[in-house]
């Protein structure tokens, strides 16, 4: 009697190969899952900027249009650029995706370069949890024949720009069937709780737990009474329209990434979107030391330092003390006691 193999784990690996950094990174964590017995299927082409003997190793990764088989995890090392681009292959596949932090303030991404080692022990062990964020589905559709001219998906936001810089659009935003108000504006922007910290955290709008299910409206330079920032239900439907008096043509962006001409006579239709976009997390940082790290928000003199301080003296004052050993004698210097924990929101 003969047993069948049991098939070989496959994780996507997505870079940007121009850069060496991220080709050391991407390297490293390549050869790290081949010696764990683990194929990592890269994009056309990526495989030459390998060494010979590791391009051998690795299998083609199929377009974003195509359905990922047997794929368990997409590694994206890169910026949160590089980790929107990643959804275009995960998002319809329901493919886990995990962000190595390459750029800057990378708020989608769960580790660091530096962390290579540890992420591929992660990977092999399958030691990581999953968590959902919520996505926005975009349709541009024609007012008089009701047909969808384009569509599309964004994962922070969705931005209606307009199309001269000296100009302004005139739009009807809609909401839940009945409008809400007419604006002159730069633009509109409808965003994720995800894409609260990106675009609309920039407009003024207001940072939202990703664990919150929300969709975020938040209108661009508005010549209004009242143009706020609006944070609307899951279930609730957008329609933005440009009116025939504007000024000027628009574009919609999705993620930056993805676009289409706007011109009167059309209008956009927001909701949010059926896939949910899975995150896998090494760690169960709370949101707040996220935004503490990435941000380099200062908490040194948050009261819970200040407890910990007194407790301290406390028991030194029991020993027989009057000192506590624990203490610098330099105020600014907060050694152990002011590190955040996290590494990403």
């Amino acid at each position: 009697m003969t047993t069948t193999p049991a098939p070989r784990r496959r994780v996507a690996v997505l870079t940007h190969m121009g850069r060496p950094t991220a080709i050391t990174a991407a390297t490293r964590l390549i050869r790290g899952l081949h010696e764990a017995g683990i194929v990592s299927a890269l994009p056309e082409g990526d495989a030459a900027c390998l060494p010979p003997d590791l391009a051998a190793t690795v299998v083609p990764l199929e377009p974003p249009d195509q359905v990922m088989p047997d794929m368990e995890l997409m590694v994206v090392l890169g910026g949160d650029g590089s980790i929107l681009r990643g959804t275009e292959w995960v998002l319809q596949a329901d493919v886990p995706l995990l962000g190595v932090n390459l750029g800057h303030v990378g708020f989608l991404a769960e580790a660091e370069s530096s962390e290579i080692d540890s992420i591929v022990t992660r990977i092999v062990e399958r030691s990581y949890a999953v968590e959902e964020r919520s996505t926005i589905e975009v349709a541009l559709r024609d007012c008089a024949s009701g047909e969808v001219t384009w569509s599309s998906y964004a994962v922070n936001e969705v931005s209606i720009e307009k199309a001269s810089r000296e100009r302004v659009l005139e739009v009807l935003v809609e909401i839940d069937g009945r409008p809400l108000s007419r604006w002159a504006c730069d633009g509109v922007l409808l965003s994720t709780p995800t894409g609260s910290t990106a675009y609309a955290f920039s407009a003024g709008g207001p940072v939202i737990w990703p664990n919150v299910d929300a969709l975020l409206v938040v209108p661009l330079s508005a010549h209004a009474l009242f143009a706020r920032p609006l944070v609307l239900g899951p279930t609730s439907h957008v329609v933005i329209q440009l009116i025939e008096r504007s000024q000027t043509d628009g574009v919609v962006w999705c993620d930056g990434r993805r676009s289409a001409d706007l011109r009167a006579g059309l209008q956009i239709e927001v909701q949010q979107g059926r896939h949910r976009l899975l995150l896998a997390r090494l760690s169960e940082a709370p949101f707040t030391d996220r935004l503490v790290n990435k941000f380099g928000l200062r908490v040194e003199g948050w009261r819970g330092e200040a407890e910990e301080r007194t407790s301290r003296e406390d028991r030194s004052v029991s020993l027989g003390s009057g000192e506590n050993p624990d203490e610098s004698d330099d105020p600014d210097d907060d050694g152990s006691r002011c590190t955040s924990g996290a590494t990403s929101p």
